[in-house]
């Protein structure tokens, strides 16, 4: 039976689905996917439109409504919501550190988690359209960042299932391998950097002095994690975001304090700092993140730990080389190395499967090219200039490869523009849809 909760502005219904573990086998193992149905108060009897609303990741649940709150403000002027768990996450079937060893050792694990890629996310969301709207019912789609590259996928594999979709910061480079991906990456983090730096030139001694301590030192922090200067570097995942740089230098300015045998970096920066590092709340973004690029017919290879790969032709991300030629130290931005899974105790007990992910070579084309340039199911994208996150030029070639996608390109905004502007960002797509801009 579905709970009914009421909150400031908004009725929930709770709804847990089951589809199958591998949608090619029907008949085999059945696994949970939980979504939360929202309204507006006062409307829950209107026949209104569906949404469907993909968080970005992979591993991302979706938000947790407080209220009328955030873009839900916009969308629920129009929409009955459905915030999705994509399979793993959230209330779904979890999968972590703690579930995972009962799929047996590495090696199933592995298999078991070559499943939860956006190409099985569409296929449960097609299940649970036809389940609440039946048949022959569509609804709209709002793919935030990974949930746009699903907003693709789901174009690719079942357009009929859509009236029409929204997609922020999310276009993916439809032929792009991994190495494509982070050799163009690795120049926006730089930019992000130098911007960073420019704001607020103090942290420029600030970070040298961080790395120089923790080159000699590693920190432990109070989860059980190690920051070491490459796992203190990864901070850089802040830069991307509207306010990161603030926040980011606020962490920094609370970074020492004096012990009793002198400077000692803080136990307020410690876990600050653990607090954007550790994975336990969504282990899934690292042990599936470079997968998400894995298409057979783009790399015939695996991934291969591909950001640690193509860092080696950054050297300006070497923080040794940066603090021996007394150069700023450039953080990291959105790439997961094979460290982490040492440093992290949520990830430690997943290296083994985060290796055999990492040289699978099997991976299915997540989009199909020639059936996305034939695509009719109207798609509204913001595409933020210079996003750290996805890349301007590969979004843009998206944009022109696939048919009937109107892209609204800004600067006014970062890759979290969604869920900051208080339904701006959305409003503007909308009415995108609307002919109204």
């Amino acid at each position: 039976m579905s709970t009914v909760s009421r909150l400031p502005g908004i009725v929930t219904t709770d709804h847990v689905f089951r589809v199958p573990l591998d949608h090619r086998a029907p008949d085999g193992e059945l696994i949970e996917v939980y979504a939360r149905e929202v309204v507006a108060a006062g409307r829950e009897g209107d026949d209104l439109p569906w949404l469907l609303y993909l968080q970005g990741g992979p591993g991302g649940k979706a938000n947790r409504p407080l209220g009328r709150d955030g873009w839900l403000t916009r969308a629920l002027d129009d929409y009955r919501v459905l915030l999705l768990d994509q399979r793993g996450t959230g209330r779904s079937t979890p999968a972590t550190r703690q579930t995972l060893g009962r799929r047996g050792g590495p090696q199933e694990q592995a298999d078991y988690l070559a499943r939860f890629r956006a190409d099985s996310i569409v296929r449960d969301a097609e299940l649970i359209r036809r389940h609440l709207l039946g048949e022959g019912g569509r609804w709209s789609l709002l793919g935030q960042s990974f949930g746009g590259f699903c907003t693709l996928t789901y174009l690719s594999l079942a357009p009929e299932g859509l009236r029409e979709a929204f997609v922020t910061g999310g276009l993916a480079g439809l032929r792009r391998s991994a190495d494509e991906v982070y050799r163009a990456a690795y120049p926006r983090v730089a930019r992000k950097n130098a911007a960073h730096y420019a704001r607020y030139p103090q942290d420029v001694a600030v970070v040298r002095g961080i790395a120089a301590h923790l080159a000699e030192r590693p920190a432990a922090l109070p989860d059980g994690g190690v920051l070491t200067v490459q796992a203190f570097q990864a901070l850089g995942l802040m830069l991307g975001s509207g306010t990161g740089s603030h926040s980011l230098h606020h962490l920094l300015e609370e970074a020492w304090v004096e012990g009793t045998e002198g400077p000692e970096l803080s136990d307020t920066f410690l876990a600050g700092a653990q607090a954007q590092l550790s994975f336990a709340q969504g282990p899934l973004y690292a042990v599936l993140h470079e997968s998400i690029y894995g298409q057979r017919s783009v790399d015939a290879g695996g991934t291969e730990w591909s950001a640690e790969r193509v860092r080696k032709e950054f050297p300006e991300f070497d923080a040794e080389q940066a603090l021996r030629a007394d150069r700023p130290v450039l953080l990291t931005g959105e790439m997961i190395y094979p460290w982490m899974f040492e440093t992290d105790p949520a990830l430690r007990p997943l290296r083994e499967t985060a290796q055999l992910l990492a040289e699978r070579t099997d991976w299915a084309d997540l989009y199909d090219p020639e059936r996305l340039a034939a695509n009719t199911v109207p798609v509204f994208a913001a595409v933020y200039h210079d996003d750290m996150y996805v890349d301007t030029v590969h979004s843009l070639e998206t944009a022109d490869a696939v048919g009937n996608v109107r892209a609204w390109v800004t600067n006014e905004w970062e890759h979290d523009g969604l869920r900051v502007s208080g339904g701006t960002v959305l409003d503007r797509l909308m009415r995108m849809a609307r002919g109204e801009v």
